[in-house]
């Protein structure tokens, strides 16, 4: 068995694994967002919607820095 390419993979889903991880939050608000647009108590606009999803994505970027997701 050769498992000198083992150590990186291993690394690499570690990385994929934090990243999903401390990302999760940023997708609870975002589902929580599109729940209040279907329950009718904010009002659906796409400029509205679109400022809430570069706010969120600066403030992923801003918390989670080098682990935050790259669109």
């Amino acid at each position: 068995m050769n498992y000198s390419n083992s150590f990186p993979l291993a690394a690499s889903d570690a990385s994929r694994t934090t990243t999903l991880m401390l990302g999760l939050p940023f997708d609870m608000a975002r589902e929580q967002y599109a729940n209040a647009i279907r329950l009718g108590l904010v009002k659906h606009s796409m400029l509205a919607s679109t400022k809430f999803a570069q706010a969120l994505h600066a403030l992923e970027q801003a918390t989670l820095g080098p682990w935050a997701r790259r669109v």
